[in-house]
């Protein structure tokens, strides 16, 4: 109390706490003597990674460049629509054990479009760390806008993938100028596959923007979906093409040089498809399985796959809206196609079955 008495005090009201006078006063004459406005601070002009470049599962473009089967995966859900990872480690496992080199996460086939980012990296993470060691990851983290397809990058990187996967800014279409700033900005970061499917796009990406792309070391190559001409242009140039069009792959595999397939239909029949990469020219075989490829695509990917893989008792038949099962009809023709192919070729154990639409769950909140 004596300490307190030594010198007057005042308090700050509501808090009845003393605070020596001269202190008030000696800060006041500093603050308005030498205090200055603070300056806007000044960002520079160059990218700067969230990422450590000591990172997990570090590739080379090179490491990327000769995979011949990568399977587009299918994302299994859960009734509420969250993942069903226990039903997805079994779906890739299958891709393992019948010889798949790479698979696409989160890619057009895994309903990356309708996953929010922590979906979408949280499941490449996942992938990374239960396969990473058995399989090349490529995580699909491109994007319509830039800022998204480098943030997403630098995450999917940083959590281990081993490659990217980029499409072309869809919808809000760029000049040709912009389509290569905007591949320029993820490809620094590490083994990145581009990927042209204009269907989907709007939009084509040209030879004249993918070769100037390749000054580019992380370059790995190009996911084609234009056709074999296209790809034969390409590996005619050194450019290393995986066919996007699984009716076409056997051909541009063995007639045009493409390296391999990003394949929807591995998801099924991974034995089957790893043959027609692997094993030589082979017409028989693909024309065998040429109903089922039709039947895939006669609705946009990925209705199809959901269907089948449902029916084949692999996953729930859970869809996220807007994407609904094939109708009755088709459900029963998928069930004809199994048989004639051989139910030896697809993937799971159930017996292969005709599901009502009461069966299915749609999901448009989760």
């Amino acid at each position: 109390m004596t300490m307190l008495k030594s010198y007057s005090s005042v308090c700050l009201r509501g808090h009845g706490l003393p605070v020596p006078r001269s202190s008030v006063s000696d800060s006041n004459k500093s603050r308005n003597s030498n205090w200055k406005p603070p300056q806007a601070a000044v960002i520079p002009n160059f990218h700067l990674p969230m990422r450590s470049f000591e990172m997990k599962n570090r590739t080379s473009a090179e490491d990327i460049k000769c995979l011949r089967l990568i399977t587009a995966i299918k994302t299994p859900y859960l009734p509420d629509g969250r993942f069903d990872l226990e039903a997805y480690d079994d779906l890739v496992n299958v891709q393992i054990v019948n010889g798949a080199e790479g698979i696409i996460v989160g890619g057009t086939t895994g309903e990356g479009q309708l996953m929010s980012w922590d979906e979408h990296i949280m499941l490449i993470g996942h992938t990374v760390n239960c396969f990473g060691g058995k399989i090349k990851v490529i995580g699909n983290t491109g994007s319509n806008s830039t800022r998204e397809a480098i943030h997403a990058s630098e995450q999917g990187f940083a959590v281990g993938m081993h490659a990217a996967l980029h499409i072309n800014p869809y919808y809000g279409k760029t000049s040709l100028n912009g389509l290569v700033s905007h591949f320029d900005s993820v490809l620094s970061m590490g083994p990145t596959i581009i990927y042209n499917v204009p269907s989907r796009t709007g939009q084509d990406i040209p030879p004249s923007v993918i070769q100037t792309l390749t000054q580019s070391a992380n370059l790995a190559g190009v996911k084609e979906c234009v056709g074999n001409e296209r790809i034969k242009h390409y590996t005619g140039n050194g450019i290393v093409v995986w066919s996007g069009n699984d009716d076409q792959c056997h051909d541009a595999r063995w007639g045009f040089g493409a390296t391999g397939v990003i394949s929807v239909t591995s998801n099924l029949i991974p034995g089957i498809m790893r043959e027609l990469m692997f094993g030589g020219k082979n017409p028989t075989l693909n024309a065998k399985i040429m109903p089922l490829v039709d039947w895939l695509f006669q609705e946009p990917n990925p209705i199809g796959l959901n269907t089948a893989l449902a029916q084949l008792g692999v996953v729930r038949p859970v869809f996220r809206l807007p994407y609904v099962p094939l109708p009755l009809g088709k459900r029963m023709e998928f069930v004809k196609l199994v048989k004639e192919i051989g139910r030896e070729h697809f993937v799971g154990e159930k017996d292969v079955e005709v599901l009502d639409d009461d069966d299915f769950i749609l999901i448009g909140r989760y």
